[in-house]
């Protein structure tokens, strides 16, 4: 029974059951004493049905397996044990309207000696595009099915800036997108410092029909200090994190189409710069714009 619905039994139950008492207290004596002890409990049952133990965290036995702390030189680019590229503008701006064109020069990816990647955006002519950044993926290096996947991250900020840290199923060359599924651990607009996005992509709920939920800050923003964005996915959900705090928990039931989350994904990191999810940039967005990595873990459940 959903928290709403057993809040709602719970207070038509309690008024029922303290009316009849209040018939019969009022025949004895000291029932004044009776009847507060009574609202009490009524009042506690009450709240406590509110409690909706869904999205209930559950302590799990995580073991790392792959990991990058990104502890290189400054101007090292990242490990190509661990990471590859995709290059130039993709198909329609990588099938969002994209403006940028992604390179892997330094000038867009690289360490920065302080054990963080920087994946910069640019305002500058290349390729045909007016702008530069990067996107690496473990696609070929590293996958896995289930787990715990983390980055700490730092963001940037500004109208038509579109960092994210997320996964595609391995199979996207065999099925495509979105039969292979999409899970979007971290994605921001530039444009909403304070708000952050966790979604999944499926066959009948993919683009604008993805099933999403947001957190957000009232008095914080996401590009002044670092934040751990993370998922921990099993065979029947998909918990979103970010620091400590689940804030979504996604299951088949949630899902309008197939569940398509029971077979290996890789990471993706990126800064995307303009496209149907943030809009262009605008005079108010200031360039160069960077994402710092801290690092990016992987975990899995220990029997």
């Amino acid at each position: 029974m959903k928290a709403t619905a057993r809040f709602i039994w719970i207070i038509f139950y309690s008024i029922t059951e303290l009316s009849n008492l209040i018939i019969i207290l009022t025949m004895k004596r000291n029932h004044s004493i009776l009847i507060h002890s009574v609202l009490l409990a009524v009042i506690f049952f009450a709240f406590w049905s509110c409690k909706d133990d869904a999205n209930d965290i559950v302590n799990r036995n995580w073991q790392l397996v792959w990991a990058d702390d990104f502890n290189g030189l400054a101007g090292q680019s990242p490990d190509p044990a661990n990471w590859a590229y995709d290059l130039g503008t993709g198909g329609n701006g990588w099938g969002n309207q994209e403006l940028q064109y992604y390179t892997d020069r330094p000038e867009n990816i690289a360490m920065d000696g302080a054990g963080n990647l920087a994946i910069t955006a640019r305002s500058e002519s290349f390729g045909g595009s007016g702008f530069t950044s990067a996107r690496i993926k473990t696609q070929g290096l590293f996958d896995q099915t289930y787990g715990r996947f983390e980055a700490r991250i730092k963001l940037p900020w500004g109208p038509g800036i579109w960092p994210a840290f997320w996964m595609l199923g391995s199979d996207i060359d065999d099925v495509s997108w979105p039969q292979c599924g999409e899970i979007d651990i971290m994605e921001y607009r530039g444009q909403q410092p304070n708000l952050i996005h966790g979604s999944v992509h499926g066959p009948g709920y993919s683009g604008g029909a993805a099933v999403t939920k947001s957190f957000g800050f009232t008095d914080n923003r996401f590009d002044v200090d670092f934040h751990v964005f993370a998922v921990e996915w099993g065979a029947d959900y998909i918990d979103y994190y970010v620091d400590d705090t689940l804030y979504q928990r996604i299951t088949p039931d949630d899902t309008p189409g197939e569940w398509v989350y029971d077979h290996p994904f890789f990471i993706i990191l990126n800064v995307a710069v303009g496209g149907n999810f943030v809009g262009f940039p605008t005079s108010q967005t200031p360039f160069p714009q960077t994402m710092l990595v801290d690092y990016v873990k992987v975990y899995k459940e220990a029997n």
